[in-house]
């Protein structure tokens, strides 16, 4: 039975339960009933979810000023979520890391993914940045950080408050360091090179470990020949491709401060003599590049999410589209294209139509040699298709 203490928050008389019973993570806004108590509770209160029937399904966080009114937090509908209860989730997610990799560089912590909904933690060594992207983790957030210390050991966490998804939960972006101190970026070993993270004014929590995987594959296709990256940020593919034996890379970002970071990176892995960098718009890049007659075995192109929502998906497919019919030409004959997208609006076959139309208009023939996701310490809920949000597209073009 659930804890007559708390509110409660209940289901249409039309709205099927059975997608929560089988592990659904979200109740919508129009799928309750939106009374006057319901209203009025506070964003990130805990309450009880029940159905038309008011039969308990689940202890959830609500936010009445989000779509997601209501996240799934616990199957119990009497869990007490205290600390004890973000220690047991953080010990599980800790184990899996644990046993995928063998240095504290991760995520350890992806959201629904993990069972702690709206939180994404990133660990790097000692520090974690945390991202509390959902109200009840804002209303929690010391509970969370006190069982993140005890169950890690980390000695310095950091708040990310970026982004749009604080902003439509009704949060602010006050972010900044909360326990311990960062001196400057931090070295990250990774896929053999050597990344500088900006934990404080870098973007999201300072690196994207979901492409580990991804920088792996493409650098064993670029070993032994020059790579472009483009949408490099803190160096990327390109970096793990110089690693893996790639004779030369450009990397091209719109920022500066990434670049800095890339090419930072690149000197504490004594790569320097291989690496270049250039700033710029990437259109107007790829553009310039093809007109200088510049030509690389293989090609990266990793954007940030040109689709972030349904409304955005075809605009965002013409991106795609235009990214790939830019970047082919710039490849070698029997050299080799990567493609990315993080936009969970636009799924794969979405993306790989876009993609594939680019690179016919640009002339070009292409072999699917691989499609790719995130790493496995980004897992996906089996029932929110927004957790497999990345996408990787492997081409080897001819002609």
């Amino acid at each position: 039975m659930s804890d007559s203490t708390r509110p409660v928050i209940r289901l249409l008389p039309k709205t099927d339960p059975r997608p929560i019973r089988r592990g659904a993570p979200w109740a919508y806004a129009n799928q309750l009933v939106l009374d006057r108590r319901a209203k009025a509770l506070a964003p990130g209160s805990i309450a009880v979810l029940e159905d038309a029937e008011r039969r308990p399904l689940a202890t959830v966080a609500v936010n009445p000023g989000s779509k997601i009114m209501a996240r799934v937090l616990d199957p119990d509908p009497a869990a007490e979520i205290d600390e004890a209860w973000f220690r047991v989730r953080l010990n599980r997610a800790l184990a899996l890391r644990d046993r995928l990799y063998d240095a504290p560089f991760y995520r350890l912590v992806h959201a629904e993914g993990d069972g702690l909904p709206g939180v994404v933690i990133d660990r790097f060594g000692d520090a974690a940045v945390i991202q509390p992207n959902a109200a009840w983790a804002e209303v929690l957030f010391d509970v969370l950080v006190s069982a993140l210390v005890a169950v890690t050991g980390v000695t310095t966490v950091v708040k990310n408050a970026s982004g749009r998804t604080r902003a439509l939960e009704g949060l602010d972006d006050a972010g900044g360091v909360v326990l311990g101190a960062v001196d400057g970026p931090l070295p990250v070993p990774m896929n053999g090179a050597t990344y500088m993270a900006d934990l404080t004014g870098g973007q999201k929590t300072g690196l994207f470990y979901d492409q580990r995987p991804n920088h792996a594959f493409a650098a064993r296709l670029a070993s032994g020949g020059t790579v472009l990256d483009m949408f490099s940020h803190v160096g990327g593919f390109a970096l793990a491709a110089l690693a893996a034996g790639a004779t030369g890379a450009l990397a091209v970002d719109g920022s500066r401060d990434a670049l800095a970071l890339a090419e930072a990176g690149a000197a504490a892995a004594g790569l320097s003599d291989r690496y270049a960098t250039r700033q710029g718009d990437a259109f107007d890049v790829l553009t310039a590049l093809a007109g200088e007659g510049a030509r690389f075995d293989t090609v990266v192109c990793d954007p940030p999410a040109f689709a972030p929502s349904k409304p955005a998906l075809e605009a965002g497919l013409r991106a795609y589209e235009r990214v790939a019919r830019l970047a082919a030409p710039l490849v070698t004959p029997g050299g080799y294209l990567v493609l990315c997208s993080c936009s969970h609006a636009a799924d794969l076959a979405a993306f790989r139509t876009a993609s594939l139309r680019g690179v016919g208009r640009a002339g070009r023939q292409a072999q699917i040699l691989a499609t790719g996701g995130a790493g496995p310490d980004h897992p996906q809920h089996p029932q929110l298709a927004e957790s497999g949000y990345l996408k990787a597209l492997f081409l080897r073009l001819d002609g």
